[in-house]
């Protein structure tokens, strides 16, 4: 599935409500749903307020699908260049004078499992990956 979006707050959580019923639709564990939704959230907000401005006009892109026991969404903005993946670890507690910013990222490492970047074609291409519980069958 694949949604174009402008850069909103409102087209964000259009696509966090797509991709649940996605999910959901594809037997995904309501935790992994969560997780796959908080995900999206914060990197699509991203997008929209640092990448795109907050410009209407502007355009992304959201892809999602789910082969065997992967589920990953895809994220494509012409913004300027910006690798998530280069942001460094932050501890777990916040020190005083810590900048804001730079949480997102690290709850976004936290729920998925493969987080990759790659420049191509003038936009950023942001994979985020997450392998799914085998279900659990029944003798």
């Amino acid at each position: 599935m694949t949604l174009h979006l402008h850069a909103t707050s409102r087209e964000v959580m259009r696509a966090v409500e797509a991709l649940q019923v996605f999910a959901r639709t594809h037997g995904v564990p309501e935790k992994t749903v969560f997780a796959l939704s908080l995900a999206l959230e914060e990197c699509g907000s991203n997008i929209v307020n640092h990448a795109l401005q907050r410009d209407a006009r502007q355009m992304f892109r959201v892809g999602l699908e789910h082969t065997g026991d992967l589920f990953v969404i895809e994220l494509r903005d012409r913004g300027p260049s910006f690798d998530p993946t280069a942001v460094p670890e932050r501890p777990q507690q916040s020190q005083d004078g810590d900048l804001p910013g730079g949480w997102g990222i690290q709850l976004v490492r936290r729920y998925m499992d493969d987080i990759l970047y790659r420049r191509e074609a003038g936009e950023n291409v942001l994979r985020l990956v997450k392998r799914l519980p085998r279900p659990v069958r029944k003798p």
